[in-house]
C-alpha cells in the first residue's frame, strides 16, 4: 500500500511538471523579463558542463541570444553580468572564429564578437580583427565546390550547402557590411545566399530542405521532409540580416520577400498546443513538442510585427500561442525542455532534452516580445 501511495505521488509530480508552468506567458514586461532571466541564469550556472569548445556553433547561438538579453538587462537595470560573461568567452577564445576556414558553423561565434565590439563603442579592434581576416580571406578565395552536401567529401561543406548555414554565416557578413560600408561583404553574402536558396528552397511548399540529401525523402505520411529547426535557422538568420540592412538598402527586397513568404507558410503549420513539430508536414509522426524550431518562429513573428513586416492581426494569435508553449516548456529552475538534440532531420523529442541553441533562440524571441509588452 505504501509503495502504491509513493508511486501515485511520483505520478502527480511528473504530470504537474509536464502541464503546469512556473511562469506566466502574459505579454507583460515584468513577466517576460522574469522567465528570460531564469533561462539565462540557468545557462550560465550550467555552462561548465557544456561539452563543446567555447567557439562552437552550438554555444554561439546561445551567445547571440544572451547578448540580446544582456544588452536589455544592462539598459534596463544596469546589470552588466551577462555581457561580462560573454566578454570572458571572447577573451578565452582570443576573439577567434573556429578553425575551419570556409565552414559556416565556424564563424557563427563572430556574430557575438561584432555585437560586443559595437556595444562597447568600437574601442577594441582585437575583438573583430580575426573575423575580418577570416571573411576577407574567404571572399578573396571563394570556394567553387559542389552545392550537393556529402559528409564524406569535406569540400562540399565549404559552401552554404545546408539550410542551417543561412543562420551561421550570412549575419556575420551583414554585420560587417553595415559596420564598414564595404559592399564586398554584401555582394559575397548575396551570391552565396542565393546559391543556397536556388538549391534548397522548394517553391511548391515554400520551405527549405535541410540539404540536397533530403530533396527526395518522404515522411511516413508520404509528404516531403521539412525539418522544423532547419527552417527556423533560416527565419532566425533573416531576422539578423534584416536588422543590419538599412531601410532603403536595395539589398533588402529579396530578404524581406523571403521572410514574408516563409512566415506565411510557417504560421499555417502551428499545432493546436502552440508548438511546431520536428517535421513540419508530418506532425503525427512526431507528436511531441519541439522548442528550438518553435522559438525561432516566435522570434521571427515578433520581429516581423515589431518592424512592420508582418500583420499584427494575422500573426499575433500564433505568436501568443507560441510564446505560451515556450514558457510552458521552462522548468522552475529556468531549464528549457523539448529541445531536439544536434542533428539534421526530424527526430522524436522529450521534455528532458535541452541544448544551448534552444535557450539562445528563446532569449532572442523574448527580447522581441518584451518590446511589444505592456
Amino acid at each position: 500500500m505504501r509503495k502504491l501511495f509513493c508511486s501515485l505521488i511520483c505520478m502527480v509530480f511528473v504530470c504537474s511538471r509536464l502541464t503546469a508552468s512556473a511562469f506566466s506567458p502574459d505579454f507583460e514586461k515584468t513577466e517576460v523579463k522574469r522567465v528570460m532571466k531564469n533561462v539565462a541564469d540557468w545557462q550560465i550556472a550550467n555552462f561548465s558542463k557544456v561539452p563543446y569548445s567555447p567557439g562552437n556553433w552550438v554555444n554561439a547561438i546561445m551567445y547571440i541570444g544572451m547578448f540580446d538579453w544582456g544588452k536589455m538587462a544592462f539598459e534596463q537595470d544596469k546589470n552588466e553580468a551577462y555581457l561580462k560573461f560573454l566578454n570572458k568567452i571572447g577573451s578565452r577564445t582570443g576573439w577567434q572564429p573556429e578553425k575551419r576556414m570556409y565552414h559556416a558553423d565556424d564563424i557563427c561565434v563572430s556574430q557575438m564578437y561584432i555585437d560586443l565590439y559595437r556595444f562597447y563603442g568600437k574601442k577594441n579592434p582585437n575583438m573583430i580583427n580575426p573575423t575580418i581576416a577570416r571573411t576577407d580571406w574567404v571572399m578573396a578565395h571563394p570556394s567553387r565546390n559542389s552545392m550537393d552536401l556529402n559528409y564524406r567529401d569535406g569540400r562540399t561543406l565549404e559552401r552554404w550547402t545546408w539550410c542551417d548555414a543561412l543562420f551561421m554565416a550570412p549575419p556575420v557578413y551583414a554585420r560587417l557590411y553595415n559596420m564598414t560600408g564595404d559592399k564586398e561583404y554584401i555582394r559575397f553574402m548575396n551570391q552565396q545566399y542565393k546559391d543556397c536558396y536556388d538549391h534548397l528552397f522548394d517553391k511548391e511548399e515554400h520551405l527549405f530542405f535541410r540539404d540536397a540529401n533530403y530533396i527526395e525523402r518522404k515522411e511516413p505520411n508520404g509528404k516531403k521532409m521539412f525539418w522544423s529547426r532547419g527552417n527556423g535557422w533560416v527565419l532566425g538568420g533573416l531576422c539578423q540580416i534584416l536588422d543590419e540592412l538599412p531601410a532603403k538598402d536595395k539589398n533588402r527586397k529579396f530578404y524581406e520577400g523571403l521572410f514574408k513568404e516563409l512566415c506565411g507558410t510557417i504560421v499555417k503549420l502551428q499545432q493546436p498546443d502552440g508548438y511546431w513539430r520536428a517535421s513540419l508536414l508530418d506532425a503525427e509522426s512526431y507528436p511531441s513538442p519541439e522548442t528550438s524550431g518553435t522559438a525561432f518562429y516566435v522570434y521571427a513573428f515578433a520581429y516581423g510585427i515589431n518592424h512592420g513586416l508582418l500583420s499584427k492581426e494575422e500573426y499575433m494569435p500564433a505568436l501568443q500561442k507560441g510564446w505560451k508553449a515556450l514558457v510552458d516548456a521552462v522548468d522552475p529552475d529556468g531549464r528549457l525542455g523539448y529541445v531536439q538534440p544536434v542533428g539534421e532531420a526530424p527526430k522524436k523529442v522529450t521534455r528532458e532534452m535541452t541544448e544551448l541553441y534552444g535557450p539562445g533562440a528563446f532569449l532572442m524571441a523574448g527580447c522581441e516580445i518584451y518590446k511589444m509588452s505592456k
